[in-house]
């Protein structure tokens, strides 16, 4: 019962965080100059002025901010997000076509930063101030000040262009009509380096959180309680320092997962991966406010979807929280 009040309460508490960000770009993005119309209008070389002034009045364009800001927020309370007019379609047809690329890239990228970096902290910590710590504590710091772009550009050289492993871009070979678990198979090897790329940072701050971790519970009075009873090493690891060096990493999935989203534009960028981190770069050049705001909403729910598992996690993890 405490755990679903827990859960409720988390829940009540993201909505006003989810409307604040919405009105919030909103309306910055009307601080920028431009709108939908003068993207059309370029691509199509120019046009009447009297042909802008029906666009801009046929996608309400024309209204004040207030005006237009009250409608967009009333489409939301019905899951309406709109129409691009660059795309020409839904924008939650246009989202819906990216979702599975950013979602894959996100979630792998999560599981292998997380986990490797949750291995290599106890490594690291079991191996303090030896030649094991030292190795990794030099490797994390490297993946944290390399810029991913930079990792994902030699990537592709050396997996990609010398030794032909894994392809250098996309989703997937549509021309070869996989299905089945070829397809998954297929599309598993286009998302290796991709993943790994965003990953890297992420797993550099994970080993070093999980290494601190592990190092301050090792030195509480219950560890050594336990050592004094006879407990192997093994045991006292996994049964007492393990879990409760977790809390910080479960806490840190949460705070990392909308960092991971705004790094996938650059990463989606560079290995033309068909996501919402590209799709996000590509409205924000083509002035395609309603798709814009329709992915910051999707990205926002995401978010806040992760950080509320991640409370519930705490709370498994840590009783005492839930009260």
């Amino acid at each position: 019962m405490k755990l679903l009040l827990l859960a409720l309460r988390r829940l009540a508490a993201s909505l006003p965080a989810l409307v604040l960000i919405l009105v919030g770009l909103f309306l910055l993005l009307q601080l920028a100059p431009g709108d939908t119309v003068d993207a059309l209008m370029a691509q199509m070389g120019g046009g009447d002025a009297a042909i802008a002034a029906d666009l801009r009045r046929f996608y309400g364009l024309d209204l004040s901010v207030a005006a237009r800001l009250g409608a967009y927020l009333w489409r939301l309370v019905t899951l309406d997000l709109g129409f691009s007019a660059i795309y020409g379609k839904p924008v939650a047809s246009v989202i819906l076509e990216r979702l599975p690329a950013t979602l894959l890239l996100m979630m792998g990228a999560l599981f292998f930063a997380f986990s490797f970096g949750m291995a290599l902290g106890v490594v690291a910590a079991r191996r303090v101030n030896q030649w094991p710590d030292t190795l990794i504590s030099t490797l994390g710091l490297i993946f944290y000040a390399t810029p991913s772009f930079w990792f994902g550009l030699m990537a592709i050289v050396l997996f990609s262009v010398y030794l032909q492993w894994l392809p250098a871009g996309g989703f997937g070979d549509v021309a070869m009509g996989y299905t089945g678990w070829a397809a998954i198979w297929d599309t598993a090897t286009y998302l290796v380096l991709p993943v790994l790329t965003l990953a890297l940072i992420f797993l550099a701050i994970a080993l070093r959180i999980m290494r601190a971790s592990m190092l301050e519970v090792q030195g509480m009075d219950f560890v050594r309680t336990a050592r004094a009873k006879g407990l192997s090493e093994t045991r006292i690891v996994a049964r007492h320092v393990l879990r409760n060096a977790l809390l910080p990493m479960v806490t840190l999935i949460g705070l990392q997962a909308g960092t991971m989203l705004g790094g996938s534009v650059v990463v989606e960028s560079v290995f033309t991966l068909p996501g919402l981190g590209r799709l996000a770069y590509e409205s924000v050049v083509q002035r395609d406010l309603n798709t814009l705001l329709g992915i910051v909403f999707v990205s926002a729910l995401l978010v806040i979807a992760v950080n509320f598992v991640v409370d519930l996690l705490y709370a498994r993890l840590d009783p005492r929280i839930v009260g």
